[in-house]
């Protein structure tokens, strides 16, 4: 599923991190210089009605909570709102990137479900990924990844040096070594 190039790197974030700003201005910054950054990030909370994401292409909110349930408990994710980003995203994606955001690697996607596809769909195109994986389900990813990926502190330099390394390498500027990216930025 991913190749050996690393174009997919997971910004690993705890309690005090807020991954979705730093992907949200990341991909600003990326689309104000020309670049097509498209995907999204999350907002809200998953456990109350807030819960949305916002397309980093174009600035679009989209509601993912389930309607309001009062006897509902934990995570109020709406599959089908869900899935309707992810096709959103897709035809994004098909009309051309330079980079996928993806806002979360949760239960959903270490199941092969969830936003799963957009990241092996990115990845067939060529086009890179990065998303945010919670130092609790790192674990998860790194099965599900097969090892196959960059992992980033929460952090803006980590996430632009990724980039660098990954964009000059898409543009043939990188000198070819035998050490592969991933090797590079571990």
């Amino acid at each position: 599923m991913f190749d050996a190039q690393c174009d997919i790197a997971a910004v690993v974030y705890g309690a005090g991190d807020d991954p979705d700003a730093l992907l949200r201005d990341f991909a600003a910054d990326l689309n104000a210089r020309g670049l097509r950054a498209i995907g999204m990030v999350q907002a809200g909370q998953c456990a109350d009605s807030s819960l949305s994401a916002v397309l980093v292409h174009n600035g679009e909110t989209l509601l993912l909570a389930q309607d309001p349930d009062p006897a509902a408990t934990g995570c109020r994710l709406d599959l089908a709102r869900l899935a309707s980003a992810g096709e959103r995203v897709a035809a994004s994606l098909d009309d051309g990137a330079d980079l996928l955001v993806v806002n979360r690697f949760g239960k959903r996607e270490a199941g092969g479900k969830g936003l799963a596809s957009l990241i092996d769909r990115a990845l067939k195109a060529d086009v890179p990924v990065v998303i945010a994986v919670s130092s609790e389900r790192f674990a998860d990813w790194i099965k599900f990844a097969g090892g196959m990926s960059v992992k980033l502190a929460c952090d803006r330099h980590a996430l632009d040096q990724w980039w660098h390394k990954v964009s000059m390498r898409a543009a043939g500027r990188l000198a070819p070594t035998n050490a592969t990216v991933c090797e590079l930025l571990k």
